[in-house]
């Protein structure tokens, strides 16, 4: 089988931008424009990558190879035709695609359609075209009869021209070895003083090999991002795109256009998700979980039949089956949530291990802590878990235990099972089983006291 390669180009400064960070690391849907197109390359079963680097390239590198993609340097800007020449062609067999750093929108299935139709029509060289209503600044493709010809820049096209809808995406499709050769033949006459790729399609033809354009219907592979407004447009296409394929599968979104969800992301069918829902990361989300507006739900698992009232927060958490969390919760990392477990309003969970059907209704903080099973936390309960030690410490409330409101518990400190914490007590040491705890201060009335207070009535 022949070996497929692909060169993606990556080193544009993307001055447009407006931003320090280099243009292919801005992000889609949560993950780098560039690391987008390299899972689907991936996806599409390529043997090698080729990644040619030059604005930015330190960071671009720390990004892309621990993915163990190979990067190539454009030590200077001197166009498409000298960035490929970048990537060492010389040591390539095969077959070649070239890609566009910042065409975040491509697809495996792009990219296997277009190497499949190179190879079923035995080309040498191919260029991927669209037809586009608004052709814009693309390249035209120019055609006597059907076949290829030449591809006119736009800046260079004559107003006839410019009425071609067929446009070049930048991207091709090349044997290895007509890369090699024709490669140092293309010239930078021009008043760039730049090498340009399009120019390959000229000495090809005039060189008798088989040349055309791959015709796709599929417009997102020509959309670039090249400013700000482009890079929404495209994290807008893939949440559409992630709201459409759950859809399918049977989960309610109820205004995909105020949805976003990331590609990671899987939730299970029957579940409901309002407006303003923000689902990132490695999400999982169960069957017929409810997430209410406003939620914000980052690496976490959520079982099924989970409900999220609105404004919770919940970030690299457990949620176990039919609790209930919130309006305006918030579960920080490494915090595991029991079946039918109820947290509410203003609650604060950071590494808690929370009980089956434990309670705790507002107003409370929680952290590094074990919560048993049946567990009723009142109002206003916090753990002290920092000490002055600078060092932070645990609290273990067993099973059935009550905790009266506006508690503190002093960790390290245990209460046991079946214990009570009385209201407003301070829990210093730890608690035995079946045990009443309190601690706070006697109340002491003075009769007729507030009298010195109230100002006399006049008559």
């Amino acid at each position: 089988m022949t070996k497929t390669t692909a060169i993606i180009l990556a080193g544009g400064q993307g001055t447009r931008m407006k931003s320090p960070l280099p243009k292919v690391l801005h992000p889609v849907s949560g993950q780098p424009m560039i690391v987008r197109i390299l899972s689907q390359c991936l996806k599409a079963e390529i043997e090698e990558i080729r990644l040619v680097v030059g604005h930015g390239n330190n960071l671009v590198k720390s990004v892309v190879e621990p993915l163990g993609v190979a990067t190539y340097v454009q030590e200077k800007q001197l166009g498409t035709g000298d960035a490929v020449k970048s990537a060492q062609v010389d040591s390539i067999e095969g077959d070649v695609i070239i890609l566009n750093g910042d065409h975040p929108l491509i697809t495996a299935e792009d990219i296997k359609g277009f190497l499949t139709d190179f190879r079923e029509r035995k080309l040498d060289l191919a260029v991927v075209s669209v037809e586009l209503d608004n052709a814009k600044e693309f390249g035209r493709i120019v055609r006597q009869g059907n076949q290829l010809k030449a591809i006119v820049e736009a800046k260079d096209a004559s107003a006839e021209t410019l009425k071609i809808k067929e446009v070049n995406t930048g991207m091709y499709v090349v044997k290895a070895a007509l890369l090699k050769k024709f490669l140092p033949q293309i010239k930078n006459n021009n008043s760039k003083g730049e090498f340009y790729l399009t120019d390959l399609i000229s000495i090809a033809l005039d060189n008798k090999c088989a040349v055309d354009a791959i015709v796709t219907k599929n417009k997102h592979v020509s959309h670039g991002v090249n400013n700000q407004v482009e890079l929404a447009e495209a994290t807008k296409y893939v949440y559409m795109q992630k709201c459409q394929q759950l859809m399918a599968e049977g989960v309610i979104i109820l205004d995909p256009n105020s949805t976003y969800i990331e590609e990671t992301v899987v939730v299970g069918a029957g579940s409901v998700i309002y407006p303003n829902v923000f689902i990132r990361g490695k999400t999982a989300v169960g069957p017929f979980c409810v997430i209410e507006p406003n939620a914000f739900i980052s690496e976490a698992i959520l079982q099924d039949g989970v409900q999220i009232k609105a404004g919770t927060y919940i970030e690299s958490a457990v949620i176990k089956s039919q609790a209930k969390l919130g309006p305006y919760a918030r579960i920080r990392p490494d915090t595991t949530i029991g079946e039918q477990a109820q947290i509410g309003n203003f609650v604060e969970l950071k590494k808690v291990n929370f009980g089956k059907k434990s309670k705790a209704g507002h107003l409370t903080y929680l952290g590094d802590a074990e919560i048993g099973e049946d567990v009723n936390i009142g109002c206003g309960t916090i753990t002290c878990n920092y000490a002055a030690d600078r060092k932070k410490y645990k609290t273990v409330i067993k099973d059935r235990v009550f905790v009266g409101s506006d508690s503190q518990l002093v960790a390290p400190v245990e209460v046991g099972h079946d214990a009570i914490i009385a209201s407003g007590t301070t829990v210093t040491k730890n608690v035995p089983d079946g045990a009443l705890a309190i601690g706070r201060a006697k109340q002491e009335n003075k009769e007729g006291y507030a009298k010195k207070f109230t100002p006399a009535k006049k008559d």
